[in-house]
């Protein structure tokens, strides 16, 4: 089998007299302007900024496209008691954004229903069929969270049907947008907006917002709304950090204060699933407890055809309720754990086949009977593993249905550009420039794969940096002390565009390497440099264990530093991103900032 090519380890520069500055004027410990500067922050304001997010950085909902229209159609259904639904996602980000705008609509004298699709039956977006049933059922008004915007013929048989329309969405768009009352997205060129990167939930947060103000007549809401409103802000941080968007402006002041409301003030679903998972007995909660703890417990939901029951988790107010639906969402990710390991070894051993014929540049793979709901999250771990962009397709036991594909990218290489070149062999495709999902026949798949390898080869100029590790800092193991680590942790929220603090060390010994979790997914070891051990894991890397324990020569690992609590003790804890062998002299002098460690 051809291994994974090596990832290049590139250091950031250390300039001195910038971090002197930086640390001066804005009064922070010297580690923390390092770090900042590697994010190009180096002015004091910015810095205050980035550090300590205040709600009151987020810009005015009144300035978001098409708040106004959407807000006074709104407003008038409730007034005169029509029928509105909501029409969300069956992922983390649109079922947060669904339970922000039903919550809001109910508090504010709605009559309000939501439907979410059916991943397995229904797929991604609005259909005709669907929206016909909800005008039979007496439907007035249609809002979609985080799907719509390239709807456009559906929006035209919306028309037909007598349903008015409202869009908001973060997606990319069709040809042409669809014809509505109102299109909130933050990302259109013909309504531009200063932030792009807002994800579903962010957007219905803004048009939640925004029916606030109106209903208390002031940009000061009641204070029944205000609370409603910093639940909200803990349920959109959900979907933002779920949905991998940039952690950057809006979103970090989201993130940063919906984090605080998660612990102060959830709603009882989100309670109890906090009490079952025990993340309500930490003191502090970071972007990692969204993103490894609570969405894939809302994913699983979805990703297992039952999305509503977790929607129905974060608008219950019935606290028995609340613990049962809890219970069962805890239970059904181990389900989803189970068959997403049962997929990852059937998509792994055929990936190891066609690297051994020689395709580096990407991986398309297929198989029959692959659970749909999982195929996104394997292909994501196999595009970590072999660097490289890869797509996994779920094909009909039957041969009667297209197979149906999800696919996860490298930074850099975009997703959807790729699968637009490859139109002529596919049913359907969308999504984003990391994560996409498409339709193929069965007996095109191969004719696919081939027209998707030569397209991402001839991006390969572009993509050849894909393979670069971009690292903070280099530090010896004796400089990670627990007041280190704590002042690295202001950066906090960390999460796309702020990952959590790279950094190297050289001349380590690997110690006791072995596999922990179910599957042997992960690994657990010891790293030890001039006698000093810390405990080492790297999640999703089980596959290192046999060429580590069969290490003689000493490495550099590359690995962001926690702080793990166990007991009432807190210690510095790495997790593994990367090893490479490096020279065995005790002289050997660590990476120099700024070279190529390869």
């Amino acid at each position: 089998m051809q291994d994974a090519p090596e990832r290049k380890w590139r250091i950031a520069p250390h300039d001195q007299q910038k971090i002197n500055a930086l640390q001066q004027t804005a009064g922070i410990p010297a580690i923390v302007a390092q770090l900042l500067l590697t994010r190009g922050i180096d002015q004091a304001e910015a810095a205050e900024s980035f550090l300590h997010p205040k709600l009151s950085d987020m810009r005015d909902p009144e300035n978001f496209p098409g708040i106004g229209p959407a807000v006074n159609r709104i407003m008038d259904a409730i007034a005169n008691k029509q029928s509105i639904m909501i029409h969300g996602d069956y992922d983390a980000d649109g079922i947060t954004a669904t339970a922000i705008l039903y919550r809001c609509l109910k508090l504010l004298g709605g009559d309000v229903r939501y439907f979410i699709p059916n991943r397995l039956g229904d797929g991604y977006g609005l259909k005709a069929d669907r929206l016909a049933q909800f005008a039979a059922d007496g439907i007035a008004l249609v809002i979609t969270v985080d799907c719509g915007i390239a709807s456009a013929e559906e929006a035209e048989v919306a028309q037909q049907l007598g349903l008015d329309l409202i869009v908001t969405d973060h997606h990319a768009p069709g040809e042409r947008l669809p014809d509505a009352v109102a299109i909130l997205h933050p990302g259109l060129p013909s309504m531009p907006y200063p932030f792009a990167g807002l994800c579903g939930a962010g957007v219905a947060f803004k048009l939640a917002w925004g029916l606030c103000q109106h209903k208390s007549k002031s940009k000061r809401v009641t204070p029944q709304l205000k609370t409603f409103l910093l639940q909200a802000v803990g349920l959109a941080a959900i979907g933002t950090v779920a949905d991998v968007v940039p952690l950057l402006d809006e979103n970090r002041s989201l993130v940063h204060h919906g984090l605080g409301s998660l612990l102060r003030q959830p709603v009882p679903g989100l309670a109890a699933l906090m009490n079952i998972t025990g993340l309500s007995e930490k003191k502090r909660l970071g972007g990692e407890d969204i993103g490894f703890t609570i969405a894939p417990r809302l994913n699983a939901a979805g990703r297992l055809g039952q999305a509503p029951l977790a929607v129905e988790l974060l608008t219950t107010d019935d606290l028995s309720r609340a613990r049962s639906l809890a219970d069962y969402l805890h239970e059904l990710n181990k389900s989803r754990e189970s068959i997403e390991r049962s997929v990852y070894l059937a998509a792994n051993k055929q990936a190891q086949a066609q690297l051994d014929a020689g395709s580096h540049s990407a991986l398309v793979l297929g198989g029959t009977g692959w659970h749909k709901g999982v195929i996104g999250i394997v292909a994501g771990r196999l595009a970590e593993k072999y660097h490289c962009p890869v797509l996994v397709t779920s094909l009909d036991e039957m041969g009667v249905q297209p197979g149906v594909g999800s696919g996860r990218s490298i930074p850099g290489f975009n997703l959807v550009r790729a699968l637009q070149a490859c139109d002529p062999y596919l049913l359907g495709h969308g999504g984003h420039a990391a994560a996409a999902g498409f339709q193929c026949e069965a007996d095109n798949l191969d004719r696919f794969r081939i027209a998707f390898c030569e397209y991402v080869d001839a991006q390969s100029n572009g993509a050849t940096q894909q393979l670069d590790l971009n690292i903070d800092a280099e530090v010896p193991l004796s400089g990670l002390t627990l007041q280190t680590v704590e002042q690295m942790e202001r950066l906090e929220p960390f999460g796309q565009g702020n990952r959590r603090p790279l950094l190297c060390s050289s001349q380590i010994e690997i110690r006791d390497p072995r596999t922990i979790g179910n599957g042997d997914k992960h690994l657990a070891l010891r790293v030890v440099q001039n006698g000093l051990a810390l405990r080492g894991v790297a999640f999703g890397k089980g596959y290192w264990a046999n060429e580590l324990q069969q290490l003689t020569d000493l490495v550099a690992v590359a690995f962001r530093p926690v702080i793990n609590t166990f007991r009432g003790q807190r210690n510095v804890e790495l997790h593994l991103e990367d090893w490479q062998r490096t020279a065995t002299s005790s002289d050997a002098p660590l990476v120099t900032s700024g070279e190529t460690f390869d």
